[in-house]
């Protein structure tokens, strides 16, 4: 049975799941922002309680984040300015359907095929309190393995991975992939002899704007309660310079909280993966060293950004009221023992389950449409030390080489309908969430060992309720 629902223009089609709240669950992962949706297409459709008159600055916005950038100069003006160095076309290159990126697939062990939506931070040792780290003196903050013709790429990138294997205290074997990166054809030559690299996936983009309105002293309550608990768990908050406020924020966004704004997330996107210059930031990714790079031409009209400040926020606003599905099989007897058994585990330490959002920073940017709502995103916004296995040794901002921020499960069984895979963690080495758990170490090695020990049908429920989230 089907029912369907009209939404803005658009059918969404609820393929007979169980949608009620139970034992205080609710299917409303987003109050009243919460869409009733499945498929391809679960993560694309605006906050269900938005105004009509803030729709199309939502369709505006989608336009713009999905459509390809082309070389400068072009005819489409309001879309040329790609590059000189890029890795995607457009955001929805990396962020598919609004979703998850994952990297290569590796069959041989050694993959030579170049990721897109999975990026390569980089730095050197020392501190810049504005920028969190030190760039490469040659290749920037990000390497970038694509660029306009006339411009030679920054290298390739080359993954390989490495089996580990183990087994659960029943016997039952489990096999961990560990991947490794380098780098070749260089097109500038050596990198700093100290550089620094961390991989980041791209994250599916639903809820963000609800995740920028929950008040940040809720956040900080959540490091003061851990703080005040027995256990290795203790969370604590990054502090970042946003570039749309100017002034240090508490880090939200990004693997590593390492980003305060939706506003700067955007922008730093735009530059570092697309090459396409803002207001906020306004100068090409080019290194000194890059001098074909710095004499690129560019899509930017008498000195102006190559994209402009009313795009900009009609973008910003299209990701910020992006609505988490609501959460399925709420009724089942399998994921309500899996709830049990995931806070048994303390997963819930770190996952907090549930706010209430405040205001909405930027009202501009934004809607008020996401304020007061009671939100299930299981995610407490704050850096956890995740173990050896984990680590990128690489420092950003507050964070060190060895903390991860707590990500928001909201939505993540829907990621195999719209992306078709289950890659989960910052660099997609895992495949479900199984493995995910089974990389946890640091302050989350006890929950890892918790879940190890349960038998395989209390595993299984476990990572059933994850999936109903």
């Amino acid at each position: 049975m089907k029912v369907a629902v009209c939404l803005a223009g658009g059918t969404l089609l609820l393929a007979g799941a169980a949608w009620a709240a139970v034992e205080g669950m609710t299917a409303r992962t987003a109050g009243d922002v919460t869409v009733f949706a499945d498929g391809r297409n679960a993560f694309s459709f605006p906050a269900a309680n938005l105004p009509d008159e803030e729709r199309t600055r939502f369709a505006i916005g989608n336009s713009f984040f999905k459509r390809n950038w082309v070389q400068a100069p072009a005819s489409t003006t309001a879309r040329d300015g790609l590059g000189p160095h890029f890795i995607a076309r457009s955001c929805g290159g990396c962020h598919i359907q609004d979703g998850r990126g994952k990297p290569p697939e590796i069959l041989d062990r050694l993959s030579t095929e170049q990721p897109v939506d999975l990026l390569f931070r980089l730095s050197i040792p020392g501190n810049d309190s504005k920028h969190g780290v030190v760039p490469d003196p040659v290749y920037g903050d990000q390497f970038n393995n694509a660029a306009i013709a006339g411009v030679k790429p920054e290298g390739k990138v080359h993954i390989q991975i490495t089996e580990l294997r183990g087994k659960y205290p029943d016997g039952t074997p489990y096999v961990l992939k560990k991947p490794s990166y380098s780098f070749s054809d260089l097109g500038y030559g050596p990198m700093h002899p100290q550089v620094m690299v961390s991989p980041r996936i791209a994250p599916q983009v639903i809820g963000l704007g609800l995740l920028e309105a929950i008040e940040e002293k809720d956040v900080l309550n959540n490091a003061k309660w851990q703080a005040a608990q027995p256990g290795p768990i203790k969370g604590v908050p990054n502090r970042v310079w946003d570039a749309y406020a100017q002034k240090d924020m508490l880090g939200r966004f990004g693997w590593k909280a390492n980003v305060a704004t939706l506003a700067h997330q955007t922008g730093g996107a735009f530059l570092g993966d697309i090459g396409i210059t803002s207001s906020l930031f306004p100068s090409e990714n080019c290194t000194p060293a890059q001098k074909d790079c710095v004499q690129a031409p560019n899509g930017s009209e008498n000195g102006e950004p190559e994209l402009s400040d009313k795009l900009f926020n009609e973008i910003v606003f299209y990701q910020a009221v992006l609505a988490p599905p609501a959460r399925r099989n709420v009724n089942d007897a399998q994921v309500l023992k899996g709830q049990k058994l995931f806070e048994q585990a303390q997963c819930a330490v770190c996952h907090r389950p549930s706010y209430t959002t405040g205001k909405v920073p930027f009202p501009a940017l934004s809607s008020k449409a996401l304020e007061g709502q009671e939100i299930w995103p299981y995610t407490d916004l704050l850096l956890h030390d995740m173990g050896e296995g984990l680590a990128d040794n690489r420092p950003d901002f507050k964070a060190n080489g060895r903390q991860w921020k707590t990500p928001p499960l909201w939505g993540i069984g829907l990621i195999p309908d719209v992306n078709n895979h289950m890659r989960l963690l910052h660099d997609g080495r895992a495949d479900g969430v199984e493995e995910a758990i089974l990389w946890h170490g640091g302050e989350a090695e006890q929950s890892k060992n918790r879940f190890m020990n349960f038998s395989a049908e209390d595993r299984s429920a476990l990572i059933r309720f994850v999936e109903s989230l």
